[in-house]
C-alpha cells in the first residue's frame, strides 16, 4: 500500500484523497469486511478536533463510503497504543506540527508496523509533515534571519527539524504555494538542516507507493535539493 501525503486545504472533488480511499477500500475487502473500509481519523486540535475530522471525513467522502473511526485528541494529550487496531486506512489530520508529533508519538511504532503491513497512510499538513524520518516542525528563522513566512512558523522561532514517524526519508513541506513556504525547506536544505524534501500544494497529494511515485489533485508538488553550488528546485510533477 501508499503512502498519502496530502499539502492541506479542501477541495470540491475529493482528488487528492481518491487513491487513498480506493486502497483502503482494497484493504478492507482483501481483510473480508463488509462494507466501507474503516478509516482511524486521527486529529489533535485545541477543542475543534471533532469539526476538522468532519471535514476530512467529508472530503474523503467523495471516493465513496468510509467507516470512520474518529481519535480526537486534545493539544497536550497523547494518545493510547492500539486505537489504530482493525483499521484499513489511517488518516492523520492537521494543525498545530509540533502538537500532532508529541500527541501521537506512542503512535509511531504502530502507525509503521500498520503500514508496513499493508494499511495506507494518508496525511493531510500537519499529517504530512511529521510522516518522514526527518520531520520539519516549523519556525521562520535560521540563524535570526527570516527564511518564511511567520505566520506559518507553528509557533515556533528557529527552523525546527526533528525525528518523525519514519514513513519516509525526506523532509515534507506544505501548504507550499498557498502559504509561501517553499523558501523554508530551500533554506533549510542550504544550511544542512535537512538533505532536501519535497513541498506540497494544498488539494494535493504526493502518492509514495510500491509503483513509484506520482501526483494526484490540483496543485504542484516541488522538489528541493542540494545541488553543487547551491540549492536545486524543481516541480517533481504537476496534478491535472
Amino acid at each position: 500500500m501508499s503512502i498519502h501525503l496530502v499539502g492541506g486545504g479542501y477541495s470540491e472533488d475529493g482528488a487528492a484523497f481518491a487513491a487513498f480511499v480506493r486502497e483502503a477500500a482494497d484493504r478492507a475487502h482483501a481483510s473480508g469486511v463488509i462494507g466501507a473500509p474503516r478509516i482511524a481519523v486521527v486529529v489533535v486540535r485545541d477543542g475543534d478536533g471533532v469539526e476538522h475530522a468532519a471535514k476530512l471525513v467529508a472530503e474523503a467522502a467523495h471516493a465513496g463510503d468510509v467507516d470512520e473511526r474518529v481519535i480526537a485528541l486534545v493539544e497536550g494529550v497523547r494518545a493510547e497504543p492500539g486505537v489504530l487496531a482493525d483499521s484499513d486506512g489511517i488518516l492523520v489530520g492537521g494543525g498545530l506540527t509540533p502538537a500532532y508529533l508529541d500527541s501521537l508519538a506512542p503512535l509511531f511504532d504502530e502507525i509503521r508496523e500498520r503500514v508496513s503491513d499493508g494499511v495506507p497512510y494518508l496525511g493531510f499538513s500537519a499529517g504530512a509533515m511529521i510522516a518522514p524520518e526527518r520531520a520539519l516542525l516549523g519556525g521562520w528563522r535560521i540563524g535570526g534571519v527570516p527564511v518564511g513566512p511567520e505566520e506559518a512558523s507553528e509557533e515556533l522561532d528557529d527552523v525546527t527539524i526533528v525525528n518523525g514517524i519514519g514513513l519516509l526519508d525526506v523532509t515534507v513541506e506544505v501548504h507550499t504555494a498557498q502559504w509561501g513556504t517553499l523558501s523554508r525547506l530551500v533554506a533549510a536544505t542550504a544550511a544542512g538542516l535537512t538533505d532536501g524534501g519535497i513541498a506540497i500544494d494544498e488539494a494535493t497529494a504526493l502518492i509514495v507507493g510500491a509503483d513509484g511515485v506520482r501526483v494526484a489533485g490540483a496543485g504542484n508538488v516541488w522538489r528541493v535539493a542540494p545541488g553543487e553550488g547551491g540549492v536545486l528546485v524543481e516541480v517533481l510533477a504537476a496534478a491535472g
